[in-house]
């Protein structure tokens, strides 16, 4: 009796439809009827329907597939060579778009809206997006984050190329201080602490001195945060929180 068409279409993964066209154009005409004139696949047809799907998975047309199988003149080799080099060049394509797409994916999720050329022009081999998962992972939720997210997507080269100029200057002048032996509780490191909260409230978000505080305790917490100010002199990190909780003390008291 052979497979009826609604079973066909389920070991195949098509639809019934898409079997009632392809006997409607001749690609596929089932071996046999029923008594009630309801159609039915043989073995022959199945395997006649695999090497159809083959092709159309290959982005063969329906009228290349049709001549493939019937056209004993037809080359597959030539075909499918041909459909190399055509899905070769879409994969390339691909490709190149997937990485584009990635980029600027990369891009927009800290706001940092420029060519890779402009980052290193602005920020050297300095990864500005370095903490930004985290970031996103631990204050994802809060209004200073969607804020910082706001504010950072209006910047163009230029306002990063400032932003970068304060926090080279600031580090310069933080490093000195601690090279003269200025203490973390005395005003010129306190100073230096409120320009680096200012600088936060400037360019990113509000940062009330609870905030600044929660930062300054991350700084030393944070074996990531620590290297980073630590890279730019051993004990910074600890000496800046020291400052900041002194500032916090000193504005608030």
């Amino acid at each position: 009796m052979g497979y009826t068409v609604g079973q066909v279409a389920g070991f195949a993964g098509v639809t019934v439809r898409t079997l009632h066209h392809y006997d409607d154009i001749g690609l596929l005409v089932p071996g046999g009827r029923s008594h009630a004139g309801h159609r039915r696949y043989d073995d022959a047809d199945l395997d006649r329907l695999q090497r159809i799907l083959f092709y159309r998975e290959l982005g063969f047309p329906l009228d290349e597939v049709a001549a493939l199988l019937d056209d004993p003149d037809a080359d597959p080799r030539a075909h499918l060579r041909r459909q190399y080099e055509l899905l070769t060049a879409r994969i390339d394509k691909l490709q190149r778009m997937a990485a584009a797409v990635e980029q600027a994916m990369e891009a927009r999720r800290m706001g940092i809206d420029l060519t890779p050329e402009e980052r290193f022009e602005v920020f050297g081999d300095k990864d500005p997006e370095q903490y930004a998962e985290e970031a996103e992972q631990r204050w994802g939720g809060t209004e200073a984050y969607a804020e910082s997210q706001r504010r950072a997507a209006r910047y163009t080269k230029e306002d990063w190329k400032r932003i970068k100029a304060e926090v080279d200057a600031w580090e310069e002048r933080y490093t000195a201080l601690m090279a003269a032996g200025e203490p973390a509780a005395g005003p010129a490191a306190m100073d230096l602490a409120e320009a680096h909260r200012r600088h936060i409230g400037t360019w990113f978000f509000t940062c009330p001195y609870e905030m600044h505080r929660c930062l300054g305790e991350m700084y030393v917490a944070d074996e990531r945060f620590k290297a980073y100010y630590d890279a730019m002199r051993p004990g910074l990190a600890e000496h800046l929180k020291e400052a900041i909780l002194a500032n916090a003390a000193r504005h608030e008291g």
